[in-house]
């Protein structure tokens, strides 16, 4: 099988593989779609502890089964699915209560074992998702994305009648703003320093700043109901305490800086609630694919499909500069 193989930093590779085979109680996937996260991105660079070359990495994928293990029920040859790439005990405390995603054992496809930026994926059986006709199985490949949306809205305790300010307009931020759209707030402001991520933005029905200034025009005069950093840099973090109302609540996800000196007199007096958002879990799955098959993504107008050949200028160019894109899928199939 072809594969997209990660050697070190800014290095990718295309290898012809052997085709995996499934354990006992595993699927093999044909991968058609894979998406590149922003966690691979710094994977690519070298920066990330989980992704370690030579890895084939990718968990953002769907596909059609191939071949099931010999104790899997339920599924078969020929199935449209996706999966959650999330791996969990199933039995500890977290997972017997719901967070799998803060499961000490988790690990994930295509970080800690092969991914998706391969034709063939082996994934266990209890992480695939079937697929419904009306789902095409490029957008079932941003399931787990939205996923981490979903994750981040339901923790921030979204509600019609808040105002929400979300730092980034990467994927993860434009997600939210479809999260913050299906649970019905009106008022959503994003900022970036990317015009043309700005641009997608307000073609998805939210207001767009790119200043302090433009910032300081659309914030309620307590703030905002609801804050949300999805850059994950002292600067982000720290603005989102910053304009969060009195009582308000700020959800953290992005990774990007391991440590951040935060105004905590700021969160007392204020009596903020923060809180770290860190993947998704079953529920929050389920219900992206849900809204997937109800309305779509929200990021069909923008997102590029890209042959696994051009993997690694795809990255390249994710990392220089994505333009008006917000995300890019590579096929596979």
């Amino acid at each position: 099988m072809r594969a997209l193989v990660y050697e070190g930093p800014r290095q990718l590779e295309l290898r012809t593989m052997e085709i995996p085979r499934p354990g006992e109680q595993e699927v093999l996937v044909r991968v058609h779609w894979a998406g590149i996260c922003g966690s691979e991105l710094s994977g690519y660079l070298g920066h990330n502890s989980l992704r370690k070359p030579p890895l084939v990495m990718g968990h953002e994928f769907a596909g059609v089964i191939h071949q099931v293990g010999s104790r899997v029920e339920g599924l078969q040859s020929g199935d449209r699915v996706t999966a959650n790439p999330l791996i969990s005990c199933g039995s500890c405390m977290e997972c017997r209560s719901g967070r799998a995603n803060l499961c000490p054992q988790r690990s994930l496809v295509g970080a800690g074992r092969p991914g998706a930026f391969a034709e063939y994926a082996v994934v266990p059986a209890g992480n695939i998702h079937l697929l419904p006709e009306a789902v095409s199985l490029d957008a079932a490949a941003l399931a787990e994305p939205l996923a981490c949306a979903v994750r981040i809205a339901r923790l921030a305790a979204l509600e019609p009648s808040d105002s929400l300010f979300i730092a980034g307009a990467g994927p993860i931020g434009l997600l939210v703003l479809r999260a913050a759209q299906r649970y019905g707030v009106k008022h959503t402001v994003v900022m970036d320093v990317n015009a043309e991520r700005l641009g997608i933005v307000r073609a998805m029905g939210g207001l767009a700043v790119s200043c302090e200034e433009e910032l300081a025009r659309v914030t309620p005069a307590r703030g905002f109901d609801k804050c949300v950093d999805a850059v994950g840099i002292d600067a982000t973090r720290q603005q989102c305490m910053g304009i969060a109302r009195p009582g308000g609540r700020v959800v953290f996800s992005g990774l990007h800086a391991a440590d951040s000196a935060l105004p905590v007199n700021t969160a007392i007096r204020n009596e903020l609630t923060m809180l770290g958002s860190f993947g998704y879990n079953p529920i929050d799955f389920q219900i992206a694919l849900k809204w997937i098959e109800e309305s779509g993504t929200g990021l069909e107008t923008w997102t590029v499909h890209e042959p696994l050949e051009n993997g690694k200028a795809c990255f390249d160019k994710l990392l220089s500069g994505p333009g008006a894109v917000a995300k890019i899928l590579l096929e596979l199939g």
